[in-house]
């Protein structure tokens, strides 16, 4: 197999990725100006695809092709280019938005989710083009603005633009391995599901020694409520929040249990003294296999003597296979209905962007291709086929839209601080990415793991 050369210091690809970390793309709070900017900046690199910015109902994305593979597959690259908010500066060991180099890593807001992911491909797809002067298949661009904030707009642009965005497979530079001490895939993300409970009490705040003891508090009968979602071994109390749910089989569990996980050191990594969660299912079965209600938030009130005259909850749900989002909710929205909260009235109110969970077969040849392209960068590894926590809201949405499945193929890691202060990424993942991403089309494009190329991909011939 034919080998791209990449420049032989990370210096250079360093420099160029700060550039990019440097624009603070925050899509809940940027301006439209700064969000502009990113994507002209993922346009331009796309300059040999045709880079152009196209207006969504929100953040603009970025989409490109290169379609002048005859025969060979089509695949669509998917990324973002906005990040999330900082959170508490002060926690943060150098700004944020001025990408550094700390040893063994870099560190900055996006860099890992998911600018730097993104960066790879694109340095890769340069590479094939400078070197070689074509990619082995036809590859189309979709980089959105909005991911971070549940990417509202984008399943309408998507459809909107279905055919210029039809592709054989989607593969995610979104989408982090398991951990950093091996290689691994993801065959499964969680669903979401998430709300506010909001409870309301008199007209306005009081002062809480002249009303105090005669009207209800609202952070005491929202603290209440949202303390009965959980029984005291962890399982989720709303009557219906399992239907659907098959029960883990024996031979899955043998799976994960063969899987090595320090059940004891887990919690210390995490700063707490042990774990805690649904009876019944070891800490992996759990993190992999069950679904789970977290209360996110609560706000209301604050350090001054009154009695608040609301409170709000931020409640999250991320889902698993059998679930469905309307039923959860529904479920949920009965449960607190049920609830006797003596003078106070609750609302809830549902986010947009709720999605069932998503999975890929094993024996995709997505994923066989993937595994072989990464036994090749990771010589003597076993590449460990893992569940994302989390979700990335377009899988199902391509699958329904796009009738193309999902590969999550992402160098970011998941303890690299995603959504939280230090964000960082492994400096090795540049390289790995790079080598990785090039095995991998070129395994789609030719061999035993090649795609089968659908009708309608838009090739050029």
């Amino acid at each position: 197999m034919n080998r791209l050369e990449f420049d032989e210091t990370d210096d250079g690809y360093i420099e160029e990725l700060a550039g990019y970390v440097a624009m603070p793309s925050v899509s809940r709070t940027a301006t439209a100006e700064v969000m502009q900017t990113a994507a002209e900046w993922v346009a331009a690199q796309l300059s040999f695809a045709n880079g152009r910015i196209v207006p969504t109902g929100g953040h603009p994305a970025v989409i490109g092709e290169w379609l002048h593979a005859p025969g060979a597959p089509t695949v669509l690259v998917y990324g973002h280019y906005d990040v999330q908010p900082t959170g508490d500066l002060e926690e943060w060991v150098k700004p944020p938005f001025t990408m550094v180099r700390d040893g063994d890593v870099l560190r900055g807001r996006g860099v890992t989710d998911d600018k730097g992911p993104v960066f790879i491909v694109l340095k890769v797809a340069q590479a094939f083009l400078e070197q070689e002067q074509a990619l082995p298949l036809n590859v189309k661009f979709l980089i959105e603005g909005e991911e971070e904030m549940g990417s509202p707009n984008l399943e309408a642009f998507v459809r909107e633009h279905a055919e210029e965005l039809a592709a054989d497979l989607v593969i995610s530079a979104d989408g982090a391995m398991w951990r950093g001490s091996e290689p691994s895939l993801s065959t499964a993300s969680k669903g979401r599901l998430a709300m506010d409970i909001e409870v309301t009490g008199a007209d306005d705040d009081l002062h809480s020694g002249r009303y105090g003891g005669t009207v209800a508090n609202p952070i005491h009968a929202l603290a209440d409520l949202v303390a009965g979602f959980h029984t005291p071994d962890g399982r989720v109390a709303i009557e219906g929040f399992y239907d659907g749910i098959p029960p883990l089989s024996d031979a899955r569990r043998a799976e994960i249990a063969e899987i090595p996980f320090d059940d004891a050191k887990y919690p210390l990594d995490l700063g707490v003294d042990e774990v805690f969660g649904e009876a019944g299912y070891s800490t992996l079965e759990r993190l992999w296999e069950r679904p789970t209600l977290e209360v996110n938030g609560i706000r209301g009130g604050g350090k001054y003597s009154i009695i608040p005259h609301i409170a709000v909850a931020n409640v999250s749900c991320r889902l698993v296979p059998g679930q469905v989002p309307d039923h959860v909710f529904d479920a949920i929205t009965a449960h607190v209905e049920a609830q006797r909260l003596p003078g106070v009235r609750v609302t809830i109110r549902r986010d947009r962007g709720s999605v069932p969970a998503y999975t890929i077969s094993a024996d995709h040849p997505a994923i066989r291709a993937a595994t072989a392209a990464l036994e090749d960068v990771y010589p003597g590894q076993r590449v460990l086929l893992a569940v994302i926590g989390g979700t990335l809201s377009a899988t199902t949405m391509f699958e329904e839209v796009l009738g193309a499945k999902t590969l999550f193929f992402s160098f970011s890691t998941a303890d690299e601080k995603l959504h939280a202060p230090n964000e960082f990424m492994r400096v090795r993942r540049l390289r790995e990415g790079m080598r990785a991403w090039e095995g991998l089309w070129r395994l789609l494009a030719d061999g035993p793991h090649r795609l089968t190329p659908a009708a309608g991909s838009g090739v050029v011939k």
